[in-house]
């Protein structure tokens, strides 16, 4: 077996070490707007995949904190630089969903990154998609 020369060496220890060195990571601060009341939850879900927004349980990461009417401030620490989509809903009533009427029309509020708004179906990924690439604040109003 060949012996490996020292040049070799220091090669094989940098590339390695190219797998050891920990990922920048980011801290995101949501200020959240327009709440109503101080009964129930926020429901705030963070997204990475345009298959998954806004599904409630294929988020990437997700916080439920108690509704502080008129603001409530919402913050993640360590997400890995990328691109972003926010969806947020107050369970007023805290039955763990977003309640709907008859039509299918949301009777709680919500809201979505970049305040993207549709009017008959939640705003797509790239609507409401935002770049994280060092800590961040933003706001986002319930409707």
């Amino acid at each position: 077996m060949k012996k490996l020369k020292a040049i070799d060496l220091k090669i094989l220890l940098l590339f390695s070490l190219l797998f050891i060195l920990p990922a920048k990571t980011f801290n995101l601060q949501i200020e959240i707007t327009g709440i109503p009341t101080d009964k129930g939850n926020m429901y705030v879900a963070i997204y990475r995949s345009k298959d998954d927004f806004p599904v409630y349980g294929k988020q990437f990461k997700g916080k439920v904190v108690d509704a502080n009417a008129p603001k409530t401030i919402v913050e993640f620490e360590n997400l890995p630089e990328d691109d972003y989509a926010i969806a947020i809903y107050h369970d007023e009533n805290k039955n763990n969903k977003l309640d709907k009427n008859m039509l299918g029309v949301p009777t709680e509020c919500y809201g979505f990154s970049n305040n993207a708004r549709r009017t008959f179906s939640a705003p797509s990924f790239s609507e409401a998609k935002f770049e994280l690439k060092s800590d961040k604040k933003i706001k986002i109003t319930v409707k």
